[in-house]
């Protein structure tokens, strides 16, 4: 099958020298050794564009098997995004497992904390999803692991500004320009802790699945997200064929 997105993206990086990010397919999303193939065919059809492996980063969705073909691909130098990240659980063998960047969902993770127990008045300092990537930031400073927090999925400007210091942020238009209008001074709210501690031993798969379902709004939203990321993909898919 012809991949659309993937001939619309090596477009894309011709014309603009930035760090190409390609997705693959959330069907492979329980399938490590399919997952790993279809990212060395992706990187290998991008090399033939010219299109440098440094620049390209393949997205994966953080189940066990997504985070342990990321691991084979980091060997290899293919720098890999684990997304739909939800538990610290996922959090901590993706840093294990020496995955160069993760993205964890501040705003979807609220979500589902408000749709059960709305926060009213909000109080950004209690919002489940703040506190999830502040408490990942911290491990991974204290254990000097180097994975990139990549904080994305926000809803309010006041979850940005209180992950003010985080490695990165993906922050929407819409956001990026309610921030242009505020005048207040941004203060940087993450700091690498002070104290260290020597790496803990990697996780078992068993460790991980249970440590994992300890967390129903991890298991629902990650199960959600790869059937819904699936859907949006094939809509995209169809949309570039009837373009290209």
């Amino acid at each position: 099958m012809t991949n659309w997105r993937s001939i619309s993206v090596l477009k894309f990086s011709k014309s603009y020298p930035v760090a190409c990010q390609q997705k693959l397919m959330l069907a492979l999303s329980f399938d490590k050794e399919k997952s790993i193939e279809k990212a060395r065919h992706l990187v290998d059809l991008y090399q033939q564009q010219g299109v440098e492996k440094s620049r390209i980063l393949i997205k994966l969705a953080s189940t066990w098997e997504g985070i342990r073909a990321a691991e084979e691909l980091e060997k290899e130098g293919i720098n890999c995004n684990l997304t739909l990240l939800f538990s610290f659980a996922q959090a901590r063998a993706c840093a294990e497992a020496g995955v160069f960047l993760i993205s964890p969902f501040v705003g979807r993770i609220y979500d589902w904390y408000q749709a059960r127990k709305p926060m009213d008045p909000y109080v950004v300092e209690e919002d489940p999803g703040v506190k999830s990537v502040r408490n990942i930031y911290d491990y991974y400073k204290q254990h000097h692991y180097e994975t990139i927090v990549m904080g994305a999925s926000f809803r309010r400007t006041e979850q940005i500004l209180a992950l003010t210091g985080c490695d990165r942020l993906t922050i929407a238009p819409n956001l990026l320009k309610e921030l242009q209008e505020k005048v207040s001074p941004v203060v940087r709210k993450l700091i690498p802790p002070s104290q260290t501690f020597p790496r803990p031993a990697p996780m078992s798969e068993a460790e991980f699945r249970w440590e994992h379902n300890q967390d129903a709004m991890a298991v629902e939203k990650l199960s959600e997200g790869i059937r819904l990321f699936a859907v949006d993909q094939r809509k995209l898919e169809d949309l570039l064929a009837a373009k290209l």
